[in-house]
């Protein structure tokens, strides 16, 4: 039995040591950062995977939510497209690029908080259950606020769940138009290169301390596709430009995205 269970102690520290990428570290290592990245190839399955225990671990869904919501919003018409105006009703907000009006694009871009919770009020909260649970996003809590739930942690997700949803959402084995999985392809665009292009929504939970900045999305390159999901500890708005330096860092470690 001693021996039985010291193989199978070696066995489990030789798959988690695969598990764990080298490369992948050494990003994290040289900015300091504390976090999980989880990157699959949507055709090979070939996966990288930095810190496999936080990975699963669930976190704020925050801004991450916005992919999947603009999903929603589209197929519940509360919005016709990504150019119909939200138009702002003249309160002041942090950010200043909030303070006008929006459209379904620009708030996505901008990850604008009211505007989705407008949408959020024309959607209803019965509806949003259903969804979540049919897209396989994370984890929604009963008795969830409509126009918060995203942010206040009550919808909770883990990178490896965000990398289901992303797989479901590129395949569209979600329950929507393909008109709606086209305007979210559109909007999602954040780079595009002579061999790549790059879609991605970033996120920042600050209701817990420490926060927990988020990038997902997916990188079409060299004829695949890959999936990655991104978080880390955020002690304050300073540290938010990590969470895109690292993934990209980190895909070119790989050799999946080119050196510029």
């Amino acid at each position: 039995m001693t021996r039985l269970l010291a193989c199978l102690t070696l066995l489990f520290c030789a798959l988690f040591a695969r598990a764990e990428d080298a490369a992948i570290g050494e990003v994290f290592t040289a900015t300091g950062a504390r976090g999980t990245l989880v990157i699959e190839a949507l055709g090979s399955r070939q996966r990288f995977v930095h810190d496999q225990r936080r990975a699963r671990q669930a976190y704020a869904a925050a801004s991450t939510f916005k992919v999947l919501h603009s999903l929603i919003a589209l197929e519940e018409q509360a919005i016709g497209d990504e150019h119909e105006v939200i138009a702002w009703d003249g309160k002041q907000h942090e950010i200043a690029d909030w303070n006008q009006d929006q459209t379904l694009a620009s708030a996505f871009r901008v990850s604008c908080v009211w505007c989705y919770q407008e949408l959020a009020r024309r959607i209803g909260a019965s509806r949003y259950p259903q969804h979540i649970r049919a897209a396989g996003f994370g984890q929604l809590s009963d008795g969830f606020a409509a126009r918060t739930f995203w942010l206040d942690g009550a919808l909770t997700i883990s990178a490896e769940q965000q990398i289901v949803f992303l797989r479901r959402l590129v395949e569209r084995r979600l329950p929507y138009r393909a008109s709606s999985f086209a305007i979210l392809r559109t909007i999602m665009l954040a780079e595009s290169g002579p061999t790549h292009r790059l879609y991605a929504k970033t996120g920042w939970a600050t209701r817990s301390t420490p926060g927990i900045g988020w990038y997902v999305g997916y990188l079409e390159n060299a004829g695949e596709t890959w999936l990655f999901a991104l978080n880390l500890d955020i002690q304050d708005a300073a540290e938010l430009p990590l969470r895109r330096q690292i993934m990209l860092a980190a895909l070119r470690a790989k050799g999946i995205l080119p050196t510029p």
